[in-house]
């Protein structure tokens, strides 16, 4: 089976992808028979406020501004597109697509507008890695943890983070694609019962028709294995078009645990579109 296009890539232009590289992964992507592969590198412009060890670090790597908070490094434009010219010179057999994830798109209007005027991006991500608590704004990635205030349990968590994706999706026009509805599992604590989705399935289907009725497409983010559920739930609020990514901050995985993922889509009901590019599109079950 061929594998879906990796949707969601990052690479050294990404602040956070210290491993990153967009030679070395288009080189992976050929290795995996892809058909092609979009390089979808992060905007964030949400200063979070950190927890003590974390805000130690950011303040090691000169991230760290006056007021404490995190400085999230500027993405630098024309050198990425330089990079994705240059890689589409190197490997003519792949299709490179260009791409920007953009945190939170709904708190900064203005900015993402200017930076998605010149009409350059091929594909648009619309992520939530925020919470804003008590008017401080927090990465989710810290919310768990036991200096982080206010103190939210584990479902306060998801269903806050659901809440504002909703929000995201009806403010926000800017972005294609919904990225990673399951960003919370990833930091899921230790000392919790496992994940189980049906848990707060009225939640995720109030975000998915929402996405659904604006046309737009959802991810399947293979960082951790998106509960098949969810995909059914999308299926049945009417979702039509999947996309897949990986997530990737370095070349090795890029397209992991694609076959495994593409599976499962189609079981709740869709298959590959128009063409290899293409989304992956509901179908009659």
């Amino acid at each position: 089976m061929t594998l879906p296009p990796d949707n969601h890539v990052h690479t050294e232009w990404s602040w956070d992808a210290v491993a990153g590289s967009m030679d070395g992964s288009c080189a992976r992507a050929l290795e995996q028979g892809l058909p092609s592969i979009a390089f979808t590198e992060h905007v964030d412009r949400t200063r979070w406020v950190l927890p003590t060890a974390a805000a130690a670090r950011a303040e090691e790597d000169n991230r760290l501004g006056s007021d404490g908070r995190f400085d999230p490094p500027p993405f630098d434009v024309d050198g990425y597109f330089e990079c994705v010219d240059r890689c589409r010179t190197r490997y003519p057999d792949l299709r490179i697509l260009s791409g920007v994830e953009l945190g939170e798109p709904h708190w900064f209007e203005e900015q993402t507008e200017g930076l998605l005027s010149s009409g350059a991006f091929d594909r648009v991500l619309g992520s939530l890695h925020s919470l804003a608590l008590d008017g401080e704004p927090w990465v989710v990635d810290f919310v768990y943890g036991a200096d982080a205030l206010p103190q939210l349990d584990a479902a306060d968590v998801v269903r806050s983070y659901l809440e504002e994706a909703e929000r995201m999706i009806k403010t926000s026009g800017a972005f294609a694609v919904l990225a990673h509805i399951d960003y919370p599992v990833r930091f899921w604590p230790a000392d919790q019962n496992g994940f189980d989705p049906s848990a707060y399935e009225e939640e995720f289907r109030s975000v998915l028709r929402a996405l659904a009725g604006s046309g737009r497409a959802l991810e399947v983010n293979t960082r951790v294995p998106l509960p098949p559920e969810i995909v059914r739930w999308w299926y049945e609020e009417g979702g039509d078009a999947v996309s897949f990514g990986s997530d990737a901050h370095a070349p090795d995985v890029v397209a992991r645990g694609f076959a495994d993922a593409a599976a499962m889509v189609e079981a709740q009901g869709f298959k590959p579109g128009r063409d290899l590019h293409d989304f992956w599109r509901r179908h009659s079950q």
